[in-house]
Parts: C-alpha cells; sequence; structure tokens
C-alpha cells in the first residue's frame, strides 16, 4: 500500500463527506495512516477503542468504500400521543440545563432528538423531527448562515495544505470576546403562548475571554482576564505554546491593536521558530472558527438567560467549555469541518 497515496485519497474523501459520521471516519482513517494509535484516535473522536479498531478493520479488508454507512429502508415511527404530551412538557416548561443537559440552556433539534423519549427510528431526517415538533405544537424559526467568499476559501485552503503537507504541526485560530450579561434575545422551541420572559438589570457587565481552536483535534485553549492587554496577550501566547511543547504552529488571528504590539516582539523574535502569527484580511470574520465558538457560547448558555451576577456568567461559561472539551468530534464538526 502506497501511504502517500491512500493518504491524498483519505484527505479528498474527508473533503467531500457530507455527513459528520462519514467525516469521522475518514478521519479515523486519516489519524491511523499519520501513525496515530488507535487510543489517541479514540480520545479524539469520543469513541471507544473498538469503534476504532473496526473503522481500520474495514478500511484495511476493504478500502473506503467499506466504510460507507447503511441506511435503513423503513419508514419513520411516528410520536405516540404519551410520547407527545411528555416531549411537550419537558421543551416548553424546561431549560436544556434543566433536565440533564449540561451547560445548555436553549432548545435546538440536536438536544431534542438526544431525548430519551425518542428513538432511532424517529429520527431518520432533522425534517422528520420538525414535523414531529410541529404536530406537537412546538415551533421555532430556524437563522441564516453566510458562505465565505472564494477569496477567503482560497487562503484557509492554503493554511490546511501546510497542516496536511506537514510544513506545520498544528494549525491554530484565535480570538477575543466580551460575554455580557445583556446578550441578545434568540429564537428558541417553546409551547405557542408561552413565550418565555427573560430579567435584566441593565448593567454592563460580563467577563473577557480569549481562546484558541485547534483546526485538527477541536482542542481548545481558553482562559478569562480582566483586561484585553498586550501582557494580557503575551501570557495566552506563552499558555498555548506549554499547551504544545513540541513541533511547529501557525495561529490565525484578527488585527486588533493588541496582537501588533510592540510589547510581544522580543518573544515572537524568540519563538520564530516554532510559532508563526498569520493576519487574514479586515473584517473577515468568517475567516475565524473561534467566531463560531463565541456563538456556541452565547446560543447555549448566555442569550434568553439573566445572571444576577458576573460570578454565574463566569461559572456557566467554565462549565459549557468543560462539557463540549468532552466531545472534540462535535467541536470538529461544528467549527470546522465546513470551513
Amino acid at each position: 500500500m502506497d501511504k502517500h497515496n491512500e493518504l491524498e485519497k483519505v484527505k479528498e474523501a474527508m473533503k467531500e463527506a457530507k455527513e459528520r459520521r462519514m467525516y469521522e471516519r475518514y478521519q479515523a482513517i486519516y489519524l491511523h495512516l499519520k501513525g496515530t494509535s488507535m487510543m489517541a484516535i479514540a480520545e479524539i473522536l469520543n469513541r471507544n477503542r473498538m469503534t476504532v479498531s473496526n473503522y481500520i478493520h474495514a478500511y484495511e479488508n476493504g478500502g473506503l468504500v467499506a466504510l460507507r454507512l447503511k441506511h435503513s429502508s423503513g419508514a419513520p415511527t411516528r410520536l405516540t400521543k404519551e410520547q407527545q404530551d411528555q416531549l411537550k412538557q419537558t421543551v416548553a416548561y424546561s431549560v436544556p440545563h434543566e433536565v440533564g443537559f449540561t451547560a445548555k440552556h436553549n432548545w435546538t433539534l440536536e438536544l431534542i432528538a438526544r431525548s430519551p423519549l425518542l428513538t432511532p427510528r424517529h429520527l431518520q431526517s432533522d425534517g422528520t423531527l420538525r414535523t414531529q415538533l410541529y404536530e406537537t405544537n412546538i415551533h421555532a424559526r430556524g437563522s441564516r448562515s453566510r458562505e465565505a467568499t472564494p477569496v477567503c476559501r482560497n487562503d484557509l485552503s492554503r493554511f490546511k495544505k501546510k497542516l496536511l503537507n506537514h510544513e506545520i504541526d498544528h494549525l491554530l485560530f484565535e480570538d477575543e470576546s466580551m460575554i455580557r450579561d445583556y446578550q441578545a434575545i434568540q429564537k428558541t422551541w417553546f409551547l405557542r403562548g408561552k413565550q418565555r420572559i427573560i430579567p435584566t438589570t441593565g448593567k454592563h457587565r460580563g467577563v473577557k475571554l480569549l481562546a484558541t481552536v485547534d483546526y485538527e483535534t477541536g482542542r481548545i485553549i481558553w482562559q478569562e482576564d480582566e483586561y484585553y492587554t498586550a501582557e494580557t496577550f503575551l501570557a495566552f501566547l506563552q499558555k498555548i505554546l506549554a499547551a504544545y511543547p513540541t513541533g511547529k504552529l501557525v495561529l490565525v488571528l484578527d488585527n486588533a491593536r493588541i496582537h501588533h504590539a510592540k510589547l510581544l516582539q522580543p518573544f515572537l523574535k524568540e519563538q520564530n521558530n516554532r510559532l508563526k502569527l498569520v493576519f487574514p484580511p479586515p473584517y473577515s470574520p468568517q475567516l475565524n472558527i473561534v467566531e463560531g465558538l463565541w456563538k456556541w457560547l452565547k446560543s447555549s448558555v448566555i442569550n434568553n438567560v439573566f445572571y444576577s451576577t458576573v460570578s454565574e456568567i463566569r461559572l456557566r461559561v467554565g462549565q459549557f467549555m468543560d462539557e463540549i472539551m468532552k466531545y472534540p468530534h462535535e467541536i470538529i464538526d461544528r467549527l470546522c469541518v465546513r470551513l
């Protein structure tokens, strides 16, 4: 087997994958061909070792074709009247974290699909689930997404190609965000006529966050600080390098003033062989996957929620980060795959 050619085939399959599960299977094979151990792959994908072993065994015996999913041809089963009533009560009168979904405060189709009331037969597609929710009188409106421009996609492809060709070892994205206690009200699922009312203090309180997301593994490094200063950012860069003690890193970040501070220059010069800062064109947030992390955070634990103290915000932010970092495959699928 020509490992280089096989790696190229797997990379192409990863690019063309339309489903998260297929991308996960291809990623497992890609990491395997690069020499990553089964245990390490299992940890990255949040799967057990046997599942990863099955992926690799199927690939070695039948190639990429053997990894394809086999879909059921049966028609989806409707919810019973009792299940409809139970689901209505849960979505209408509880928020996710109250029924076992840690650090989740707004209902999404994904969370509803994970309800123990629903079996795989109910979940043939998002459309099927949405139809059954409408029949239960539970409604929501979706948001819109904007596709990146061709120029931005080309720039990002260049960074990814360097990673795949081992010209760099880690491709990280970095950003900062102020998480305030008066975030916007957002749409969520609720019983018609029972709209949630969110109190507000009218004060401008919040926490300042810095974070990186690893494009290949979904790993997140983050911290909270009182101020955004050159000293703060320098300390965060040092934290990043401590978390990645070996290999060359490319850090994609915006053109904020603290990212160009003179204070950083001696450190950047000293770490020139290990760390390179890359600044995309101004006003191109679609090139930074950490923007998606902030939206995810605000949608999950900030929007539609009243916090009486900043300490509560810190607690919920920490819970959210701890929870999603248990599932790097979900981070990859949500933030990295479609870039």
